[in-house]
């Protein structure tokens, strides 16, 4: 199990060494000490292997990821996540603006808070939020579900598209063409997916969630409906 302590290791040399790991990789289960915050920890990684971060990171740690678990410590700053396709990204403090920024799969989890526009332009990825979400959070998200389990800032699903939101909390606004929507039985067990991915089916029920989503998927449910008539 490798431990490398960025005290004393160039976080270049870090990345570098992960980025090199093969599919088959021995070493599954990688500790990494001191990250002092730096900026672009453990991206673009390609191998299933866990990551775990003790402490703080900068901006865009875990970004790109594919496969591996990444584990932090801390909070983390913008852009956590951003255009990952798969694995787990999990943060154990507060995430800064655009969490999962165009994430286009995996999981991406924050135990506590997260800024503004977290999940914009989210194309498939899953988000959960344990705590609230700051202003235009899934701002022109196209795919994907953002759970939330505390409460959503202004504007919440501006100019969305095809992506489901799902919030435990209040909304403190809605963006142009998002619109709270029945919770049809697709919608109870897409959440009901994530929540048990996200290790919360103990804490939370599908039932204590509404959903949001585009105004004019509805619509055109509405006219497919009527023209059936």
């Amino acid at each position: 199990m490798p431990v490398v302590d960025l005290a004393t290791v160039p976080l270049r040399s870090l990345n570098a060494d992960l980025h090199k790991l093969p599919q088959n990789t021995n070493e599954t289960h990688w500790t990494i000490r001191n990250p002092g915050g730096k900026h672009a920890l453990a991206v673009g990684l390609d191998a299933p292997v866990t990551v775990e971060i003790e402490g703080h990171v900068g901006y865009y740690c875990g970004g790109m990821n594919k496969e591996a678990t990444i584990v932090v410590a801390g909070n983390a700053g913008v852009g956590v996540g951003e255009n990952m396709m798969s694995g787990e990204i999990r943060i154990k403090g507060d995430a800064s603006q655009a969490a999962g920024a165009t994430g286009r799969g995996g999981l991406l989890v924050i135990e506590g808070d997260a800024s503004a526009r977290c999940g914009i332009s989210m194309k498939g990825i899953d988000i959960v939020v344990k705590g609230s979400i700051g202003p235009m959070s899934a701002f022109m998200a196209q795919e994907g579900n953002l759970v939330v389990l505390g409460d959503a800032g202004e504007a919440l699903g501006d100019s969305i598209y095809e992506a489901r939101l799902f919030v435990r909390g209040t909304v403190r606004s809605l963006g142009a063409d998002c619109v709270e929507k029945p919770m049809e039985a697709a919608d109870r067990t897409a959440l009901a997916g994530v929540i048990a991915r996200a290790g919360l089916s103990d804490d939370v029920s599908p039932d204590e969630f509404k959903l949001y989503g585009s105004a004019r998927t509805l619509y055109h449910f509405h006219v497919d409906n009527a023209s059936a008539y």
